[in-house]
């Protein structure tokens, strides 16, 4: 993934989306303690209403972060790691991975999130491109 300076948040989390060969996404920006909701795709409105900001240690999104590491769920609807939040069944999707977005200065600024409507394993290599796909976003956060 590159990145233009003028490159939109939708942009970016469209391009990550696109090269993950996933269905839905969020990007949230770290504000304090928590995590708004930059910007998302494919997510079902009452998903939405619930990701709107996440605490820091809840869930994937926030648990990313926290970890500072991606989290990855080979199926959402199955899973009962505990890792996902059982809201996060309604958006029909299996395969799912969230990473933090570290700056260049070693800063978070928050957490990408991408997903499958199948079951499935992000392999390391893959969770390594998040990660770096995650710094580049930080760029234009």
């Amino acid at each position: 993934m590159t990145t233009e300076n003028d490159d939109t948040p939708a942009e970016l989390l469209r391009d990550v989306i696109e090269e993950f060969d996933c269905s839905t996404g969020t990007l949230h920006r770290l504000e304090g303690d928590e995590l708004r909701l930059v910007e998302h795709q494919g997510i079902p409105d009452p998903v939405v209403d619930r990701i709107e900001t996440i605490p820091i240690g809840k869930g994937m999104a926030g648990i990313a972060p926290e970890r500072r590491e991606p989290v990855q769920v080979c199926n959402l609807q199955t899973d009962d790691s505990g890792v996902a939040e059982p809201g996060a069944r309604v958006t029909m999707m299996e395969g799912s991975i969230a990473a933090p977005i570290v700056g260049s200065d070693g800063a978070l600024e928050g957490t990408i999130g991408v997903a499958k409507p199948e079951p499935y394993e992000f392999t390391p290599t893959e969770c390594d491109r998040l990660l770096r796909s995650g710094a580049l976003v930080a760029q234009q956060l």
